[in-house]
Formats: structure tokens, C-alpha cells, sequence
């Protein structure tokens, strides 16, 4: 990677291979384009976000098995547009940090940009199941009538919806913090987007009812969004309120504890980076190309959630022992 490309970066540490190598430089050139053309970075989310959600027209169609090589190509074009997606979903951060046009909306729509993609496409996933469901149906040894389809069907929604709330929802905010609080120790304050529930309440609580219906909402839901954060991340934040009780200002944390927790950090980064985009869509792509997509409720709902679950498990460990020193 160039040392232009690598300028817009948060950092090194915080991008997977396959971002690193292939995403970012790609984003870089679209920064680069986009920022000639003056295109905001919000802009580019939102765009990124409708892209991302078109894909699902493409999701709902069956692959080899089913509809033979136009379904093949329909879920290639899938994934060809989620790719895109992804693409000018980090471009949209590198060109902020190319134009200096950082925003706070910009920031909260980052992050439900993986919601706006996910919720089309899962929502396509279970009429796929509705319309092609022969391989499914002779694995469970399960007769292909019109009351058992539409039971299945109901099953699917119900995996879908837990898939979503309690998979992919909590994973990426998890992810999201895990990324943003090793920033902040590795770059301090300014180098970092790590918010917290307190001030995105005040920021809530200054914008005017009357006429800013959607302000509100959307700052609701990060508010909402930072509060899950913190609520499964009891250790650091404990280990935030102990720095902050004994050095105030984060400019003002000893080095040797920033070095320490960058240090445990890193590792868990690498079971970070199997909560977000790159993983997610890999066994996405293999469960749809084998004609069998129903397969990603249950790998969400079971596999990687044990990942994530273990993630936290090895971060607030470490996050109690540093806490415990101080």
C-alpha cells in the first residue's frame, strides 16, 4: 500500500487483509474522485446504502440448482453490488479524512449503513426460501405441501428476525466498538470515533421536537446504538472511569497503559474482523451459491455469535486486569 492510500486510513491495525490490500485501495481512487467532484461523504454513505439494499433483488433469486445459469448470474450481481456497496462504504471515511468533512450524522449513518444493507437482503433470503426450498425440504425429510411451506416459511422469519437482532445487530456494534476503542488508545481522542451514551443523550436532548422528526430518530437510535455498547462492555468501562478519576483528560493517560492495551488489543482484533463485512459475506456467498441460503440464519445465530461472545470474554478480561492495576 502507498503512503497516500495509507494516509487515509484510521490505522493499520484496524483493517482485516482483504481491506487492506484490496478495499481500501480501491475507496482511496473513489476518495480521490469524489472528492474532485466535491460529492460529500454522507453522500457516498447514502449512496452505499441504496446499493447495498438493491442488491436484495438479486438475493431473491434461486442459483444453480434452481434457476441454472441466470440464477448463478443473479447472485454473482449480488454480491458484485454488496461489493460496491462495502467499496464506497469505506470510501466515504477515507474521503472524510481526505476533505476534513467530518460530521456527526456522517458518523451515525456509518453505522447503520450494515442495517439498511442487511434488512432488504435478509427480508429477500426468506422469499427465496418461500420459492425454492426442495433442498431444504429433503434434508429434513419434509413433505413439499402448500400448509408446510408456509409453516417453514413462518420458521425462516423467525430465524431471520433473531439473525438480525440478536446476530447481526449486536455483532457489529460490537465490532465497531472494539475497533474505536483500541483508536483511541493507539491514537488518542482526536484519532478515534469512540462516543458514549451520555453525550449522545445531551446531543438528543438539544435538538428541538418540533420539526426535526427524523433528527430525532436517527439520533435516537444512536443513542440507543452507544448505550448496547457500553452495556456488554461493564470492564472498560470501568477501566475508562478509573483512568479518567485518576489522569482526567485522555491526552493525559500514561503511555504504559496505552502501550499495554493496544497490546492485549491487537489480538482480539483478528476475532474482531470475523464479526464484520468481509466474514460475514464469504459464508453468505458459499450457503447462496450452494442453493441453500437458509443456512446463514443458523451460522449467524450459532457460530458467529459464540465468536463474538468469546470476544468479549477475552477483551473485558483484559480490560479487568489493567482496570485492577491502576
Amino acid at each position: 500500500m502507498n503512503e497516500k492510500v495509507y494516509a487515509t486510513l484510521k490505522s493499520a491495525d484496524t483493517e482485516d487483509w482483504v481491506d487492506y490490500h484490496i478495499v481500501r485501495p480501491f475507496s482511496y481512487y473513489w476518495a480521490c474522485f469524489f472528492a474532485k467532484l466535491g460529492i460529500h461523504p454522507n453522500t457516498v454513505t447514502i449512496a452505499s446504502m441504496i446499493i447495498g439494499a438493491a442488491s436484495a433483488f438479486f438475493f431473491a433469486h434461486g442459483c444453480l440448482h434452481y434457476e441454472g445459469g441466470w440464477g448463478l448470474f443473479y447472485n454473482l450481481m449480488a454480491f458484485f453490488l454488496l461489493f460496491i456497496a462495502d467499496i464506497l462504504d469505506n470510501t466515504d471515511g477515507q474521503l472524510a479524512r481526505m476533505t476534513g468533512k467530518k460530521s456527526a450524522l456522517g458518523r451515525i449513518l456509518d453505522g447503520l449503513a450494515g442495517y439498511a444493507w442487511y434488512g432488504p437482503i435478509y427480508i429477500a433470503l426468506i422469499y427465496r426460501f418461500y420459492t425454492h426450498h426442495d433442498i431444504e425440504f429433503q434434508l429434513l425429510g419434509l413433505s413439499n405441501t402448500e400448509t408446510t411451506v408456509i409453516i417453514a416459511t413462518i420458521v425462516v422469519f423467525i430465524l431471520a428476525t433473531i439473525s438480525g437482532l440478536a446476530g447481526i445487530a449486536p455483532q457489529q456494534r460490537i465490532a465497531d466498538y472494539y475497533i474505536q476503542t483500541h483508536l483511541f488508545f493507539l491514537k488518542g481522542e482526536k484519532g478515534a470515533e469512540l462516543d458514549n451514551v451520555k453525550r449522545q443523550q445531551e446531543l438528543l436532548d438539544q435538538i428541538p421536537e418540533k420539526g426535526h422528526f427524523w433528527q430525532r430518530l436517527i439520533q435516537r437510535s444512536y443513542v440507543d446504538y452507544t448505550y448496547q455498547q457500553e452495556r456488554v462492555t461493564p470492564q472498560f468501562q470501568r477501566l475508562m472511569a478509573r483512568l479518567r478519576e485518576r489522569y482526567g483528560d485522555a491526552s493525559n493517560f500514561p503511555e504504559s497503559v496505552r502501550q499495554e492495551f493496544c497490546r492485549n488489543s491487537k489480538p482480539v482484533l483478528n476475532y474482531v474482523f470475523m464479526l464484520v463485512f468481509n466474514f460475514r459475506t464469504s459464508y453468505l456467498l458459499l450457503f447462496c451459491l450452494l442453493d441453500i441460503p437458509v443456512a446463514t440464519f443458523f451460522f449467524e445465530i450459532i457460530v458467529v455469535t459464540l465468536i463474538m461472545r468469546y470476544t468479549i470474554r477475552r477483551h473485558e478480561a483484559f480490560c479487568k486486569k489493567i482496570a485492577d492495576t491502576l
